[in-house]
């Protein structure tokens, strides 16, 4: 499992957009599906899909959130061939924001909203080595602009496995943006590469909800630090969903909570959806205890895993 998980929010297209995504990329997959009832959006669909050796979680929860540019995912290729490939697959029905074509920075990239609204940039690496294939991109815009680097060096001393990568800066005579500010860089929490940038251009957009990072923890002082690290809006706060100072959004998410969810017996997920609508932080044992009330629900089903118990 990945430490970081990006985690995606539908009105009700999270299946459709698996099926789409996973039939665009090569060597795709649907790996967990799961419905929770009785939440505050209704029904909700929950599904795990891997693309280019990358998770993402989807969800369909209503609309109460759309996808902005402001969260775009970076799409590396070894060809130009690829680039044309996936461009023209994911700009269906949707809307271009740079056109495919040739830039200072690679000879075929392009950045296009897909007809679900999420952002896609594809580039042709040229020599660049690929450690990643899909990079999540946050744009730093509006009252966050120039905080780019900022945010960087603040997630780099909350992630205890950090780096700082590159950073390449706007310079002279690149207005509106700051001489100096972030033009792009990279930083790897926990394994998973980010992308960085800021923008000053005008832009009616920024971080919301429809975009978060699921931070996988394996105790509860795990979920206690991040927590107290990262959020910054009591507000924000629920069902273990924040946000930090800079507006994104994180899920701070046991991994025993991703098992339980795993689980195909309605009485135990009814009994851990109930558990954890009411938390805001969440708490591994009452979750727990929860699952353990729903197994005995479940007249003598069986247990999923020792450490449920």
């Amino acid at each position: 499992m990945q430490n970081i998980t990006t985690h995606l929010w539908f009105d009700k297209e999270a299946k459709a957009a698996a099926n789409l995504y996973t039939s665009i990329f090569k060597d795709a997959k649907i790996k967990n599906t799961a419905t929770l009832h009785n939440t505050p959006s209704g029904t909700v669909d929950l599904l795990t899909i891997e693309l280019l050796g990358q998770e993402f979680r989807l969800i369909n929860a209503g609309p109460l959130f759309k996808f902005t540019p402001a969260v775009s995912f970076l799409v590396a290729c070894d060809t130009k061939e690829e680039v044309d490939a996936l461009w023209d697959e994911l700009s269906k029905g949707g809307s271009a924001l740079m056109e495919l074509g040739e830039y200072p920075f690679s000879e075929r990239y392009g950045w296009t909203q897909d007809r679900f609204g999420l952002s896609w940039q594809v580039i042709f690496m040229g020599e660049r080595e690929i450690k990643q294939r899909i990079t999540p991109t946050l744009m730093f815009v509006g009252e966050q602009c120039g905080r780019a680097e900022e945010a960087i060096n603040f997630y780099a001393s909350v992630f205890h496995n950090a780096t700082v990568g590159y950073v390449l800066r706007y310079g002279k005579n690149e207005e509106p943006d700051k001489e100096g500010a972030i033009k792009h860089a990279g930083v790897v929490l926990e394994g998973e590469s980010f992308a960085v940038m800021d923008s000053a251009r005008a832009h009616n957009f920024s971080f919301n909800e429809a975009i978060s990072f699921m931070v996988h923890c394996n105790t509860q002082e795990e979920v206690d630090y991040f927590w107290s690290k990262l959020s910054a809006d009591p507000k924000a706060e629920a069902c273990g969903w924040l946000k930090d100072k800079f507006g994104l959004s994180w899920q701070i998410v046991p991994t025993v909570m991703d098992e339980m969810l795993k689980d195909k017996n309605e009485a135990k997920l009814a009994q851990v959806t109930e558990a954890f609508l009411k938390m805001k932080k969440f708490d591994i044992a009452k979750l727990k205890e929860a699952y353990g009330q729903g197994r005995s629900a479940a007249k003598g089903s069986p247990v999923l895993t020792d450490e449920l118990s």
